[in-house]
């Protein structure tokens, strides 16, 4: 199947013109979301999870599967994972204050990765954590650490590691939510893992899906 990337990459334009990054969350956060995809052939699956912010308690997860038939191609992500996150998004009784999100938001070439498109398409706040650089340039932070992530001279993220047996994650703002804070609601969401705990729930989940399905 041919795909027209010219309209879409139009697309990717008109949506970025719509991404904020002034907060627009609740003073006291009290749940955050994650949201990750497996995939077993072109098949998707899709899981939702919702965490207590304070707490980082499990209070809901799903799981949809749905056919892909748009392939992988870097910078247009949304269009093959926009549709699953959604759906299992919907299934969501609590749905969450923000949505983490296994994808970049603004740091991007257009400042309109998976997370941002999530975002403005639903009108939710959205950070993305991703686990490798799309674009851009920063200095290598220190184990516990974080640094600043550049791109034609703009911060668009941030890179922090964790552990140091973890190689670094990339986060930036999605949609409704500032630099600032993007930074520290993903701080309070790291444990043991490379990725903050509903991010990680959300990747397990996926993954097991995929055969239990």
């Amino acid at each position: 199947m041919i795909y027209n990337l010219k309209k879409l990459r139009g697309e990717q334009i008109q949506l970025s013109k719509k991404v904020s990054l002034e907060n627009d969350i609740p003073e006291n956060v009290k749940t955050v979301g994650g949201f990750d995809l497996a995939y077993s052939g072109k098949t998707a699956y899709s899981a939702g999870v919702v965490f207590d912010f304070e707490t980082l308690e499990l209070m809901e997860k799903h799981v949809t599967k749905m056919k892909i038939n748009f392939p992988y191609i870097p910078t247009f992500l949304a269009f093959r994972e926009y549709k699953p996150i959604v759906e299992v998004y919907k299934k969501l009784k609590n749905k969450p204050d923000v949505l983490l999100i296994n994808g970049q938001g603004i740091a991007h070439p257009l400042r309109i990765g998976l997370a941002s498109h999530v975002g403005v398409m639903l009108d939710k706040p959205t950070i993305g954590v991703a686990q490798k650089k799309l674009v851009g340039n920063y200095d290598e932070p220190k184990i516990g650490e974080y640094s600043k992530l550049f791109h034609n001279g703009e911060q668009i993220g941030w890179v922090y590691r964790s552990k140091k047996q973890f190689k670094p994650i990339f986060i930036s703002p999605g949609h409704k939510v500032s630099l600032f804070t993007s930074i520290g609601i993903v701080l309070n969401c790291m444990r043991d893992h490379k990725l903050p705990e509903p991010l990680w729930k959300a990747h397990t989940l996926s993954v097991l899906s995929k055969t239990n399905l």
